[in-house]
């Protein structure tokens, strides 16, 4: 089976500066990655380059090939053909990723209506509204005529980053990005959102990309698992076996960084 998304060589840099070097990767259809590293390793700019948005003044080089087709260099109007339906993006934080004049059904209305116009469909208005009353109740947001009237600042973070994966969800990606989307929430809304991401990846087939810096977390999510630091890929392989024996000291200091966690949190410290 050939691979959804492959990256060799990405380097991403400004002014000089690298910022990500080197770096390669693959992701099989259905396969569930974590890109684990500290705030500044370049796991979001990774992210950002596949889905060919990065921001501008910043420069990739090398290749990455999604669904086939290559990001680097593309133009604009292939970008989008492959956004929403080769991957889709969730941000770390869906206060600033959601439009803050928009209620959430209008929202929600935008990429169904894009996946209807990429798939030749007829979309009549009680299609959409079930096709959004669908997707809230796949993410599991009850009284969804309340929820559709609302503006993003009326609801809670839990809630918005529900509303952020059913959007992301709605063009049916073979490739979910999922950028830190627990890190602004509580321990518990955390838990229901990654119990939410296992289902909906299995369910849907979808290959995963979870971003953190969180290593107990990518074991709860992913497969197999990449180390970043400052910019570089420093080790990967089986999230079972990174754990349980690391073989670079960065991983190593994360694996026990993780465990002094949860000593103390059992009163073992």
């Amino acid at each position: 089976m050939g691979a959804l998304l492959e990256i060799d060589g990405l380097t991403i840099s400004t002014g000089g500066k690298v910022l990500v070097r080197d770096l390669s990767l693959i992701i099989a259809p259905g396969e569930r990655l974590g890109v684990i590293g500290e705030s500044g390793s370049g796991k979001s700019l990774t992210a950002l380059a596949v889905m060919g948005l990065l921001p501008g003044g910043l420069r990739a080089s090398g290749s990455v090939r999604l669904d086939g087709q290559q990001v680097v260099g593309a133009p604009e109007r292939q970008l989008r053909a492959l956004r929403g339906r080769a991957a889709a993006m969730v941000f770390q934080e869906p206060l600033t990723a959601l439009d803050p004049l928009m209620r959430i059904g209008r929202q929600l209305a935008e990429p169904i209506r894009r996946r209807a116009r990429r798939d030749g469909a007829a979309l009549t208005r009680s299609a959409l509204r079930a096709e959004i009353a669908r997707l809230l109740d796949e993410v599991r947001l009850p009284d969804p005529a309340r929820l559709i009237r609302a503006f993003p600042h009326e609801i809670s973070g839990g809630q918005r980053q529900r509303i952020a994966l059913a959007m992301a969800l709605a063009c049916r990606p073979d490739l979910l990005i999922a950028d830190e989307p627990t890190t602004a929430l509580d321990v518990t809304t955390q838990a229901e959102l990654l119990d939410l991401l296992r289902r909906l990846v299995a369910e849907r087939g979808m290959a995963l990309m979870f971003i953190t810096h969180d290593l107990p977390i990518v074991a709860q999510v992913s497969d197999r698992a990449l180390v970043l630091r400052a910019g570089e890929a420093v080790e990967s392989g089986p999230v079972d076996r990174l754990l349980r024996a690391p073989q670079h000291s960065y991983t190593q200091d994360l694996v026990a960084a993780a465990r002094r966690f949860d000593d103390a949190l059992e009163g073992r410290g």
